[in-house]
């Protein structure tokens, strides 16, 4: 199994590590990523980037979706699956989806049709201000992506799914269970004015740090986390339409 390993934190992040080292026991893993924390960048794409060789692979002075592009295009053409991550913080949520620099590695992927894992860790905004995450706290995060990466691609997984989006709970958690789940649905971003500047919430991290949890259905990913489980949700990239005779009517009376 030819492996592509790319994240948002950056190559030289911890999570990234302990994953390059769990799937080596599976096959060729070979890491295209920022050379630089791009975090929350999305699918923002460059014109053109600069490649540097490391030790796992490929430093890409670029976005996640750049590393993507620049792996299956160029670099490893003929992998197999992409992994993105292990994120230093989790992404939870529809509205998160489209934000996340990890999940839209995975996204990139979909779209040349290969399958794609993003996988994070739920962190409580105390763990997230407290330093950094030291590799041996991925450890839970990087042996659930080393099962799905060994079972899901022969299992047909992929038939249905173009990616999973993974996440495990914080560190230390005793619950050994992985919950399939769908994005919760709420949006969480609130503001704070305060003069001229606005300060911008995710409301995530209070759901999260308070366990709160309430009017959540029982495949949320929010609830699988905060309940100690890890979260994977099979999601589609394509952006889907439907037949919309409404529509059709207005326009035919332009």
């Amino acid at each position: 199994m030819k492996i592509v390993l790319t994240n948002d934190d950056g190559i030289e992040s911890p999570g990234l590590a302990a994953l390059y080292e769990s799937l080596s026991a599976l096959g060729d893993v070979t890491a295209v990523a920022p050379a630089e924390d791009m975090s929350a960048t999305g699918r923002a794409l460059s014109r053109e980037v600069v490649v540097d060789e490391h030790e796992y692979g490929y430093a890409v002075h670029g976005t996640p979706s750049d590393c993507v592009i620049a792996a299956l295009e160029s670099l490893v053409p003929d992998a197999d699956l992409v992994v993105s991550g292990c994120n230093r913080g989790g992404n939870l949520g529809m509205y998160v989806l489209g934000r996340s620099g990890t999940v839209s590695a995975a996204v990139e992927s979909a779209f040349f049709g290969v399958p794609a894992i993003s996988v994070s860790l739920a962190l409580t905004s105390a763990d997230f201000e407290g330093g950094a995450t030291p590799k041996e706290e991925y450890a839970e995060a990087a042996a659930v992506t080393r099962y799905l990466v060994e079972h899901t691609l022969d299992a047909g997984v992929f038939e249905r799914a173009d990616y999973l989006n993974v996440n495990a709970p914080r560190p230390g958690t005793e619950v050994d269970e992985i919950a399939v789940t769908t994005p919760t649905r709420g949006y969480d971003m609130s503001v704070e004015r305060a003069g001229e500047h606005l300060r911008l919430h995710d409301e995530m991290w209070d759901r999260i740090d308070g366990g709160v949890v309430a009017g959540e259905p029982a495949d949320s990913d929010l609830r699988a986390v905060v309940e100690g489980k890890t979260s994977v949700s099979p999601l589609t990239a394509p952006h889907t339409t439907e037949h919309h005779e409404v529509l059709d009517t207005l326009v035919a009376d332009y």
